[in-house]
């Protein structure tokens, strides 16, 4: 099987920095990039794989037109997204629908997600969850603005993993860089944003209504132990989660390895380092199939 690099796009947001480009060199002059969308196959940016018999390919045709390559995924849309958030500034409190909330009013996918810590700062957190047990509860705190007390914050660092499943309450904090698994979905319902504005002044806008119809409540924890397992002397193999939409595990390699997965196709995101893989050189900040 042929490797296919993609061709990240970025997108700016009000909370993003510079640590896309400081930290993976990758070709930004932007100093507020939020997003690096690194494999997406997504209507509002889909990947363009930059190598081989597909180059200039993007991701959504290569899907659609030759089905073999995934071994004939029945999926439609294109099932996943992987991106690298920086986060310089907090993110809003935020909550994803599931699939049939998100097909019904969006026609979109709903949004299961999880985040691998690439790098966190001193103090950084994330918001996972609340402390509501009835919505009733949760809309009070909030109208009340008692967000210290309602929303359940968790202090980071370098490793950490988090399973987000739709429903939940969550926020990525500043000083975070997180590489995040989802499925391709871009729908995001704002709970709460700092009382911020856009560039034009308006205060961001929420999505309260929406947000409270698809809100878990009480919250799930979600969250599960990796399975940390060695590979021969030099690598060791971690099961990070696994669920309807996606499995994620991280490899790390100190030496060589030859490794067969049963999985119809595989996404690799190289997180630290380089190695060659099948002849051909992958370093830190590459995305393939």
């Amino acid at each position: 099987m042929e490797i296919l690099f993609f061709t990240p796009l970025f997108k700016e947001r009000l909370w993003g920095g510079v640590r896309l480009k400081t930290d993976f060199a990758y070709p930004i002059s932007s100093n507020f990039t939020g997003e690096c969308w690194a494999i997406s196959a997504h209507k509002n940016g889909a990947t363009m794989i930059r190598n081989g018999q597909f180059a200039g390919k993007d991701l959504a045709g290569l899907w659609e037109q030759h089905p073999e390559i995934f071994n004939n995924g029945k999926a439609r849309p294109f099932p996943l997204m992987v991106k690298i958030l920086d986060a310089n500034a907090d993110l809003s409190v935020q909550v994803h629908p599931n699939d049939k909330f998100a097909e019904l009013i969006e026609n979109d996918l709903g949004k299961a997600e999880c985040w691998y810590v690439l790098d966190a700062a001193p103090g950084a957190s994330i918001i996972d969850g609340h402390t509501a047990n009835t919505l009733e509860e949760f809309k009070h705190q909030a109208e009340q603005k008692a967000w210290d007390t309602l929303l359940t914050k968790l202090p980071t660092q370098r490793g950490d993993f988090f399973a987000v499943d739709p429903g939940t309450v969550h926020a990525i904090g500043a000083g975070n860089l997180i590489l995040e698994i989802q499925q391709s979905s871009d729908i995001t319902y704002r709970i709460y944003d700092y009382e911020r504005h856009e560039a034009n002044g308006k205060l961001r806008e929420l999505h309260w209504d929406k947000a409270c119809a698809v809100i878990t409540v009480p919250h799930k924890n979600s969250l599960a132990a990796p399975n940390v397992r060695s590979v021969g002397t030099d690598a060791r193999f971690t099961n990070l989660t696994s669920n309807d939409y996606f499995q994620v595990a991280k490899l790390e390699l100190n030496g060589g390895l030859s490794l067969t997965l049963r999985v119809n196709y595989l996404l690799v995101s190289v997180i630290d380092g380089m190695a060659i893989l099948n002849g051909i050189e992958i370093k830190k900040g590459d995305h393939f199939l």
